[in-house]
């Protein structure tokens, strides 16, 4: 099969077509044949060397899939060959997505929304797990409650809008200039120009926040009232858990994993019209050096392989 693989950390460039060995499913496994792989920002950081979570190279990036099943391994039950699927397997461990086959735990996987082809279905497994277990799982949200998303036009930013609505809060969202009206068409009660606007004194008691990039925690514990949620997808300095303390806020620092249940949930809601995958750009397998270097320009929503 074809595969992009990398022999050493580094930029864009290190990405490289070869060919490997096809994988074969073990016990409770499915091969699925890979039609689409989505892009995320952990993707480059391990790329680089910031984030080893596969160790040393060589290794194949990637998490997001959408394909259809090629071949069951023994004991899977619930999916047939042919079945189109779509997840985010094995995360953080090596799920090899950039590839034209991947062997993923059948229980990590789920079948993919019937309303949006492969290409939008493997732009929201990461994205939108680590949406649904932040505001969900992590935040608790409730409906008719006040949510402030960091990024809301980024990968997961958009999403979690999207479901933010879906189960009924309000929802303020921080974006750059050029990104506002993108935000508002996802259905955002306020949208607010991080760049020029202090959004601590505009958005009022917060119940729950969900902090998307770094270095907003001073920020988001002042719009946050007593005993509101803080959801980080980056580490929360000391002072900033101290001060949470003493205000009875409760700081979640959360890793996304993966989840059936989940993806499955997602599905309802595209399939119910409740959320949109926007996805700014797609490339060839054979491109992903260039797929690289778009996401680092940060669009607005996801970046896709086509396999």
């Amino acid at each position: 099969m074809r595969a992009v693989i990398q022999n050493s950390v580094g930029g864009p460039d290190v990405l490289v077509i070869a060919d490997r060995p096809a994988p074969s499913p073990k016990a409770g496994e499915v091969l699925v044949r890979i039609k689409a792989a989505g892009i995320n920002p952990v993707d480059g950081a391990v790329r680089g060397g910031i984030a080893p979570l596969l160790g040393e190279p060589p290794f194949i990036l990637g998490w997001d899939i959408s394909g259809t099943v090629e071949a069951l391994g023994r004991d899977v039950t619930g999916f047939k060959i042919g079945d189109a699927v779509f997840g985010m397997p094995r995360f953080p461990k090596q799920a090899a997505a950039y590839a034209e086959l991947a062997a993923a735990p059948a229980d990590e996987i789920a079948p993919k929304p019937e309303g949006i082809d492969h290409i939008h279905a493997a732009a929201l497994p990461l994205a939108g797990l680590t949406a649904w277990q932040g505001l969900v799982r992590h935040g608790g949200l409730k409906q008719g409650q006040r949510v402030l998303i960091h990024a809301a036009a980024g990968g997961v930013g958009h999403l979690a809008v999207q479901v933010a609505k879906a189960r009924g809060a309000y929802v303020v969202g921080t974006a750059s200039p050029g990104k506002l009206d993108f935000v508002r068409s996802l259905g955002a009660d306020e949208v607010i120009d991080y760049t020029k606007a202090d959004f601590a004194g505009r958005t009022g008691d917060i119940d729950l926040v969900l902090e998307t990039v770094g270095g907003e925690h001073a920020h988001s514990l002042k719009v946050l009232r007593a005993g509101g949620v803080l959801v980080a997808l980056l580490n929360v300095p000391d002072s900033a858990k101290a001060e949470a303390k003493a205000r009875d806020i409760r700081v979640e620092r959360m890793s996304v994993v993966p989840d059936r249940a989940g993806l499955v949930e997602l599905g309802k809601l595209v399939d119910a019209k409740k959320l949109a995958v926007h996805v700014a750009k797609t490339f060839p397998l054979e491109e992903a050096d260039a797929a690289h270097a778009f996401l680092a320009t940060k669009p607005i929503g996801k970046v896709v392989l086509t396999v």
